[in-house]
């Protein structure tokens, strides 16, 4: 599964054929979520609040990126590289 961004200590990574609706897998500290893209959401699993509100924050803030990845994905291209929460 490429990983398309790491920033405080949490890897951010995607399927290549994965389900709908588009989602990111968030792994910190032994914990893992499922992420959704369109509302920020946390759909599947858990990460500790701190975590999740900033995983959250940014994957609102890099829905773009994060759904053009999701449509590369589905035709099976390289995901390129989202820019971190830690990043400006």
């Amino acid at each position: 599964m490429p990983t398309v961004a790491i920033f405080f200590g949490i890897v951010v990574q995607m399927y290549y054929r994965d389900h709908p609706p588009p989602h990111v897998h968030a792994y910190y500290q032994g914990f893992e979520a499922l992420i959704a893209v369109e509302t920020g959401e946390t759909i599947a699993g858990a990460l500790p609040a701190k975590a999740a509100r900033i995983v959250a924050d940014w994957v609102l803030a890099r829905r773009v990126e994060l759904l053009a990845n999701w449509d590369r994905a589905r035709r099976h291209e390289p995901l390129l590289q989202v820019p971190g929460a830690d990043m400006s």
